[in-house]
């Protein structure tokens, strides 16, 4: 930062703790992630035959976009909401295994948390069977490219 003083120093400071606090918001650590059965294979990978809240938006892509990753509800403390979320991926990870995946965010929910897909995502990750037990996961989650 050579030549840089003062408040052009400050400037600089605060834009890169702005960009870190952005980054942080992306991503949330002890998330209760419930399941729901969408059953995108039966239903075709039609966000508008199981009533996803992102079909509005995300209905008429491509068939390989719609089936590329399971699909998720998206409720959670830390992100963008509504159609910001919209066909964003995001990387879900068990806490008690540590079992990952990347889901793609096709609707939204109430619980705080994420409501996944229970074949395309939350039978994958629960890999020991107790989030089936308890009916639900504790999970660490961020946004990732699709």
């Amino acid at each position: 930062m050579a030549g840089i003083t003062g408040s052009r120093a400050l400037m600089v400071v605060a834009l890169l703790c702005a960009a870190a606090a952005m980054t942080a918001a992306q991503e949330a650590s002890n998330v209760r992630a419930t399941y729901h059965y969408y059953n995108p294979q039966q239903n075709n990978w039609d966000l508008n035959k199981v009533s996803a809240y992102c079909a509005t938006w995300d209905a008429n892509k491509p068939l390989s976009w719609r089936q590329k990753y399971g699909w998720t509800a998206f409720c959670g403390p830390a992100g963008p909401r509504g159609r910001d979320s919209c066909g964003k991926c995001i990387q879900v990870k068990n806490r008690g295994t540590g079992a990952t995946i990347i889901a793609r965010i096709v609707d939204q929910c109430s619980n705080g948390g994420l409501d996944l897909d229970y074949e395309t995502i939350f039978k994958k990750i629960d890999t020991d069977g107790r989030g089936y037990q308890m009916g639900h996961l504790q999970v660490d989650y961020k946004f990732v490219n699709c």
